[in-house]
């Protein structure tokens, strides 16, 4: 049997080439499969200056890799299923999901602390995200909250350089960075709701391309796979995107499925939650009745001000 080749697309990042290098290996657990690794900067690497909120649109570090997938570049792409827009290009399907790594977000800081409690008033946090900002700021009021752009690893660097007292991440990215000691605190889901698809990995490829489908689809972990499908319909419902907030979250256990879901106010003074439980099988109809509810209770106004800013 003649050996298959298959070119993967990546951002350049430490992590993204972490997670890709992990698909590799498990690829390449088939003798007869050799996989090679493409680095694409994508608009979201090029553009560092700016919050992502401010810079607008979807799929900042998706598109360009898309791009490459559609031409036949490449034969497959990895992304972190959080920065993954819910619109796919008509030709292109997320066709695996792996195993969630855990979706909780977490806190570094350069002195020991327990929680949030414990962080000095007033104290300088860095995150570029709105639904953290949003959600910690629900909780702490006085926090002052700094823009901070950059692969995980140089938002450790500048922490640690004295720039914040803080940094908020994803506990997921650090641990497979080897970085856990880097890590003062887990932020409870009750206090930091994660982003969709948080802790998951997607692995994009062609719709008619039957002979990477064979192969991608033994990494589909399928209690994250209806997960992330329940909270990618609730965003889609809500019309938001990576830089909303939005927290969703959701637990399979056997054949039940509980969604978690929140729309908050940037300044954190308005949040609106709600949760919903069913069966996985009903994951895209569940996430949509959720946002429903949510949009009902007032989330349509408060992410009105969001889009309008």
């Amino acid at each position: 049997m003649p050996q298959l080749e298959l070119k993967i697309g990546t951002r350049a990042s430490l992590l993204a080439l972490w997670q890709a290098e992990w698909v590799r290996t498990q690829l390449e657990r088939d003798a007869n499969v050799k996989v090679t690794l493409h680095k694409i900067k994508t608009s979201g690497d090029k553009i560092l200056n700016v919050p992502l909120a401010k810079i607008g649109g979807k799929g900042l570090f998706v598109k360009e890799i898309e791009e490459a997938l559609l031409r036949g570049d490449i034969d497959l792409a990895v992304h972190s299923m959080k920065d993954v827009p819910t619109e796919l290009p008509d030709a292109l399907e997320i066709f695996a999901m792996t195993e969630r790594e855990d979706p909780r977000d977490a806190i570094s800081t350069r002195f020991p602390i327990a929680g949030l409690d414990d962080i000095p008033t007033g104290a300088t946090i860095g995150t570029s995200s709105l639904r953290r900002q949003a959600q910690l700021l629900h909780v702490r009021p006085d926090f002052k909250i700094v823009p901070l752009r950059g692969n995980l690893d140089t938002r450790l660097r500048k922490l640690q350089d004295g720039e914040f007292d803080a940094v908020i991440v994803a506990a997921a990215g650090v641990r497979r960075l080897g970085f856990e000691s880097q890590i003062t605190a887990y932020l409870p889901l009750g206090q930091s709701l994660p982003a969709m698809g948080q802790g998951v990995l997607g692995i994009e490829c062609r719709r008619n391309d039957t002979v990477v489908q064979e192969h991608i689809g033994q990494l589909n972990h399928a209690p994250s796979a209806f997960a992330v499908r329940a909270e990618r319909a609730l965003v889609d419902r809500l019309e938001g995107g990576c830089q909303v907030p939005i927290g969703a979250h959701a637990v399979v256990t056997n054949a039940s499925l509980h969604l978690d879901a929140l729309v908050a106010s940037v300044d954190g003074t308005r949040v609106i939650r709600n949760d919903i439980d069913g069966s996985v099988e009903d994951a895209v109809a569940l996430g949509i009745t959720l946002a429903e509810q949510l949009l009902s209770r007032g989330a349509d106004e408060i992410l009105a001000e969001v889009y309008n800013n």
